[in-house]
């Protein structure tokens, strides 16, 4: 059984940081893409940014120079940290785990960004 667990969302000033972490079990995790989404209330689900099994990352424009995504393939969790946050990037955080036709998704965590 997959299971992708978020975590270490909450409360931030505009300004401030937050590390989310997102752990995976049931997969050879250190074969899988892994990639943070974002959902906004209102909007669509998007792209936030993503690591592949070899450690290469990719951004949004709208996150890049502020945002950081690493894995620990020993812990079988990647982590995303946000820094300079803004109010925009207000939104549940959602971690996906994608190997060719398969992926997993989490549940999601609530990140809220107040000005």
């Amino acid at each position: 059984q997959v299971q992708v667990v978020e975590s270490g969302g909450g409360l931030v000033q505009a300004g401030g940081s937050l590390r989310l972490s997102c752990a995976a079990s049931g997969i050879i995790f250190s074969t899988y893409r892994m990639g943070w989404y974002r959902q906004a209330p209102g909007k669509q689900r998007e792209l936030v940014g993503s690591i592949t099994n070899s450690g290469s990352t990719d951004y949004s424009d709208s996150v890049k120079g502020r945002f950081t995504i690493s894995r620990d393939n020993t812990k079988n969790t990647v982590y995303l940290q946000m820094n300079s946050l803004k109010p925009e990037d207000t939104a549940v955080y959602y971690c996906n785990a994608q190997k060719s036709i398969f992926q997993y998704w989490g549940q999601g965590t609530q990140v809220t960004v107040s000005s």
